[in-house]
Order: C-alpha cells, then structure tokens, then sequence
C-alpha cells in the first residue's frame, strides 16, 4: 500500500512543482493603484483581478513561455511574456491611459454634433421635425441655437453677424449648391430636403475643420442615413400640399424614392395675406437614394434630387398708389452624389465622392425678362490614418468647377464665368491624454479664374476637468470667394477672408447640456460696389473693390435639460453679437441689417403619454433689425422694433403607425418688421417714403398627417430620426 502510494506522488509531483505564484500591484503613470483590473494568461481561462488597493494574487499550473496580460477599461492593454518555472513571480506594472470615445475630451470650439449620442448631441432630426417655430425646415431649427439670428424675411442660415452667403452646407461631406429655394426679394425661403434623409448633423459656427471651406462664418454638414430598418410606404397630406414615399431593404441594400407636391393657393385663399399675390408658390420635388454595403467594411450611397417650383408676386413700389410691379419667378434644380466610405487595414480609412448641382432661375420683372444658371460639381478623396492611438491624420484632396451665367433675354445679352478650384487639406489630432487634445490643420487652394493660390492654417486644443466639462480653443484663417453675381461681373475678384478665434466650454452630464462660447471674428477684402438703383432690385454694380473690413465679436449660450422634469425637454439660448462691417454700399462701418445684437430662444416638448401626445413651444426673440432711412443722416441710421414669435405645435399619435402634427408660428399675431423699402426719389415734401417689410401673413398654420404602411405595424416616419 505504500509503494502505490508512493508512486501516486511520484506522479503528481510535476505538476505540484510547477505551480506558480504571481503575484504585484497595478498602478497608473500617476503612481496610483487601479482596482479591478484584469489579470489572466493570454489564451487560457486563469484569470484573477486586482484589489482595492492594486495588489492581486494568482496561482498557475502552466509551465514555459505565457503571455501575462493587465486589461482594464480606460487604460491600454498591458503584455507581458513570462517563463512559468514554479516559484513565485512579481510585477509592478504601470498602465497608461487609454484614448477612446467614451472618456476622451473632444473639440467642441464652434461645433455642435447632432448625432452620436455618447457625445454632444445637441438637435437630432426628431427634434428637427417637432420644433414648432421650424414648421419641418431644417433651418428652421437651427435658428433656435445659439450664434443663429432669425431673418424672418430671408428664411436661409445666419451666423454670428454673417450673411447667409457665408454658411456652406454639406450632404455627406460634398458641397451643395443653391440648398435653398429660389424666391422674391423679401419672400422667405426654405431648404430644398426633406429632413427625413438625415440620421444627423455637424454645424459649426465657427473655427471649424481644415476639410471645410468656400465659407467665412459657417459649416452645416447633414449626414443621410446608412441603412433604414425595414419596408415601409410613407403617405404625407399637408395643408399645404401631399407626398409618398416607399422605402425597400435588404440584407446589404436599400432603395427609398419620394415624390411631393405642394400648392398654397387653398391655403392662402382662406387665410388673409400681406402680400399681393398673382399666383400662389407652388411646385414638386422627386428623390431617390440607395444605399450599398461594399465589402466586408464599406458602404456606397447614392441620392439624386430634383424639382421645379414658381411664383408671382405683385410688390408695391414706395410712393406709388398703384398695384405695383408683378415679379414672376420660376426654378428648376437638380442635386446628385454618389458617395463611399472604407475601412481599410492597417488602421487606414477612406472616403469620398462626387456631387452635382444645377440651378437654373427665370425673372419676368415688369417687361424684362432673365435666366441664370449656376452649376457646381464638387469630388472629393480623403484618408484618415491612425498611426497610434494617441495620433492620427486626415489628409484629402478636393475639385470644385464652378459655371455661372446670367442672360438678359429681353435685350439679348449674356455674360459668365467657368472657375476651377483645386484643394489639398490635411489635418493632425494628438491626444496627450484623455485629458487633452490638440488639432492643426492646413488648407491650400488654387483659383483659375482668380489666379490666386491660399493657405488657410488653424489649430484647435481641448482640456477635459475631473468634473466632466471641457475648455477648448480654436483658432484659424477662412477664405471664401464673392458671389456670382459679382465675380460675373468682376472676374479678377479675390477671397474675401475671416480670422476666427473662438473659446468654449462644455458640460454634458445626467441628462443636461451646457455650452458657452466666446468668440470674435476679422473680416478682410470684403466686396464694396456703387448701385445703380436699389429698388425694386438692384440694377447694375459700378466700381466694384475688395476694400471692405468688419469683425463680429460676442458670447453663445446654450443649456438643454432632458432631466430635471419629467416627459419634459428644453433648451434656452442667448447671443450677444456686436457686428460692424463696411460692405456692399455702405462707405463707412455699420451694423448689418442681418445682425441683431441680442438674439435669444426657448423650445419646451413635453410628452403627455396618457394622451399620446407631444405638446411644443418655442419662442424667439431679439432687439429688432437696423435699416437705412434716407430721411435720416448717416447710414443703418434706424432700427425695428424688437422680433418675437411664440409658435405652438402638437404632435399626436392615436395609432402607433399614424402621427397627426400641428403647428402654428406667431400665435399671438405680433406685426413683426424686418426693415423699410423706400422710393428713390423724394416726394414733393422733400421725403422719401417707404413701405415696412414684414412675413407674407400674421402666422402661419401647418396641419399635416403621415401614415406609414408596412408589416409592422409599429412603424411610423419617425424610425430613421
């Protein structure tokens, strides 16, 4: 018996010898010990974890080379080979932080993110279609932030003291030209697509990315969806109009085709207009984009839009007892892209594409008669290559063919332009820690008609406390060519130019968001001309020059709380713009009729669930709108009186897969004004008399019904927001 016994032991004797004993303490670079973090042998299942104060104890029966590991979230992983002998082994290894999404500091100088919800989410396309005051328009929307002013009369995007003409906006990262409809002089317009088509949005205002540019005051890049969940037919009755879309989806593909119509005669018949009206807007739109999964880390997307809308439009002439001078205008656009993104090896990813724009306009103005056209196509190719987790690079290059051309048909002549832009970008993040982040970026660029070569440099830092917020800074060179209609006429003309300088901070934590910017921008070579006439529209440019300057200097502020009350969410916002500029046809500096020094908004949603129901507020407000009197000395010598709309909505759900809104801007009826048009000659008392120019109606009422037909019958059109 103990010669069996013997030999048992002789057996075991190897494997008891071969235990052994691992043993230390985790700490960080800061000395400090990590709990939890996970200690194992790389491809076995022996494992332990560190305790409380770092130390962790672990027994192994594996014998020769192994691969010790210490993982812990926040941290980069830590390999060690070792050479499991028996005995007893110690380590003290030190983690360094890892840089990830989760926990990083991000730039958020000038920039609000719409999309990723583990970041700054500041408007999704829900809140886009459920903003009262936006009545659906994309733009509309983002009026309620901060750094916007709301030009009731224009309808486009206006940042910080800029003109419209200063914001770029982007599908997919590739330009879009004429975004916006085309209308009559004081006739607000609206954004050509359907928010529907985007899963999110990137709208800076101000110091933004070196991959953005052609835009002295802002950026809006929509991003469309990826791939919708399911197959779904979309009926939509307006009161101002109807549409349908149909949705198909397959494992790796996707179709969605849209077709709408509106009309505002009916409405306009019933509801009392400020304008004269000939003939009501009208027009359709028609859209399809697909979408392709390429490979095992890609997807292709396609989208095509196009539409043809008209109006016309008796506008009175100061001074005149008359009906006055019908403007007739009729458009005709068409947008297209196709677009990819890759992921490639080696911690390589590209993207890129192509997009088309062709906007063709027609003006009868009394008995003349003009067309113009304006085509854009923008390519684009850039690659983003993480060299370490801590520093990456994002390098593109970029083609602009720019074609203009304006035709006077009543008196047979024309005149255009051909431009060629090329661009190279590229821009560097270094991550210290996730603490601190630092950008640069540089933008070169070559005009052909111009004959001009830039250099645009900026830089970006961002510094994360222990409590969550961020501080960041951004600073940078923007440059951007004049409009057409002035390069038409003077095609040697230059960049106009803009420094920005920007300091923000940024919290976002239990359900609440604040953001306060200060900011302040130098405008440079800024177009100057001489007009011939002013009213009913400018007639002719004389003396065109780039002798211009300006600045916009101010503050943002911005807080959203989804936390404090209940089915309850809001935002308040606050700007204070001090904008001066010597521009257009003003000969000295003066505060643009576009930029109202205080600009606030509120926007409450409270979802009342045993009503199914989303009731809406917003409220806008600012200081009122400066305007030239020539009665008065001085140039922008008068101002309104203060903007305000309050704009009610409801949403209502009475079956999962039918969605019931209504909306009513300016319930109250105030007599909003957004300046004077005054006659070029004085009367016989020596005064020149104007006309106010307020919105077509007192408010605006939308009604509108959408019903979603699928399998599901849960499905409605807010699946892809």
């Amino acid at each position: 018996m103990k010669a069996i016994f013997y030999f048992f032991l002789l057996l075991i004797s190897p494997m008891i010898w071969a235990q052994t004993l691992l043993t230390g303490e985790v700490r960080d670079q800061k000395s400090e010990t990590i709990p939890g973090v996970n200690v194992y042998l790389k491809g076995t299942y022996t494992g332990t974890s560190s305790e409380i104060d770092g130390s962790f104890k672990l027994e192994v029966e594996e014998s020769g080379l192994h691969i010790l590991v210490f993982q812990s979230m926040g941290f980069r992983a830590l390999e060690i080979e070792v050479n499991l002998q028996g005995g007893k082994l110690e380590f003290f290894p030190i983690l360094k932080e890892s840089i990830n999404e989760m926990t990083a500091v991000t730039i958020s100088a000038g920039a609000m993110e719409a999309s990723d919800e583990k970041r700054a989410v500041v408007l999704r396309p829900v809140d886009i279609v459920t903003v009262p005051s936006a009545m659906g328009d994309i733009i509309g929307a983002f009026q309620t932030l901060p750094g916007t002013a709301n030009v009731g009369n224009d309808g486009r995007l206006f940042v910080r003291g800029g003109d419209a003409t200063e914001t770029a906006i982007f599908i997919d990262g590739l330009k879009v030209g004429n975004a916006f409809g085309t209308t009559a002089s004081n006739v607000p317009t609206r954004t050509r697509f359907n928010p529907n088509l985007f899963k999110g949005s990137f709208f800076s205002t101000g110091g933004y990315s070196a991959e953005y540019g052609q835009a002295l005051s802002s950026a809006l890049a929509l991003n469309t969806v990826d791939f919708p969940v399911r197959n779904q037919g979309d009926i939509s009755f307006m009161s101002v109009g109807g549409g349908y879309t149909q949705t198909l989806t397959g494992e790796k593909n996707s179709l969605t085709a849209s077709a709408n119509y509106f009309d505002l005669s009916p409405y306009q018949a019933m509801i009392k207009q400020n304008f004269d009206w000939e003939r009501a807007p009208f027009g359709w739109d028609a859209e399809v984009s697909g979408r392709q999964k390429w490979g095992k880390n890609g997807v292709i997307k396609a989208y095509a839009h196009t539409e043809a809308s008209g109006m016309k439009i008796w506008q009175p002439i100061p001074g005149s007892d008359e009906r006055g001078q019908l403007v007739g205008v009729q458009n005709q656009y068409t947008f297209a892209q196709t677009s990819f993104r890759q992921l490639g090896e080696n911690d390589w990813s590209y993207y890129g594409g192509i997009s088309y724009s062709n906007n063709v306009d027609k003006f009868d103005i009394g008995r003349m008669e003009m067309r113009n056209q304006n085509q854009l196509v923008h390519s684009k190719l850039a690659a983003i290559k993480g060299f370490s987790e801590k520093f990456s690079v994002k390098t593109g290059f970029e083609s602009y063919l720019f074609n203009y051309e304006e035709a006077l048909i009543s008196e047979d002549l024309k005149r255009d332009f051909r431009d060629h832009h090329s661009i190279l970008f590229s821009e560097a993040d270094y991550y210290v820690n996730n603490r601190l982040v630092f950008r640069g970026g540089i933008r070169a660029g070559h005009s052909s008609l111009a004959g001009q070569s830039w250099l645009d440099p900026r830089i970006s830092l961002a510094y994360k406390f222990d409590h969550d917020g961020q501080l960041s800074l951004a600073a940078g060179q923007f440059s951007q060519m004049p409009v057409e209609q002035l390069r038409v006429l003077e095609q040697s003309t230059q960049n106009t130019r803009a420094d920005h300088l920007i300091l923000n901070y940024f919290l976002v934590k239990n359900g609440r968001t604040v953001r306060a910017e200060a900011f302040y921008k130098d405008y440079k070579n800024l177009i100057t001309y001489e007009v011939a006439q002013l009213f009913p529209m400018p007639l002719g440019f004389d003396n065109i020059q780039q002798n211009g300057e300006g600045y916009a200097r101010g503050v943002d502020i911005f807080y959203r709380d989804q936390k404090s009350f209940k089915n309850t969410d809001f935002w308040v916002t606050y700007s204070f713009v001090d904008s001066r500029r010597k521009f257009a046809h003003f000969t000295e500096m003066v505060q643009p009729g576009f930029a109202p020094r205080h600009n606030g908004s509120i926007v409450v949603k409270h979802f009342i669930s045993s009503l199914k129901s989303q009731l809406g507020v917003s409220l806008s407000a600012n200081d009122g709108y400066t305007y030239e009197n020539p009665n008065l000395p001085g140039q922008m010598n008068a101002k309104t009186k203060s903007f305000q709309d309050l704009s009610l909505g409801w949403s209502y759900l009475p079956k999962p897969n039918l969605i019931i809104h209504l909306a009513c801007s300016n319930v109250l009826g105030r007599d909003n004004i957004f300046g004077y048009q005054y006659a070029n000659e004085p009367n016989e008392n020596g005064l020149y008399e104007g006309n106010p120019i307020r919105l077509q109606a007192p408010r605006f009422l939308f009604l509108g019904i959408f019903l979603t037909l699928s399998k599901d019958k849960t499905a409605n059109n807010l699946n892809n927001l």
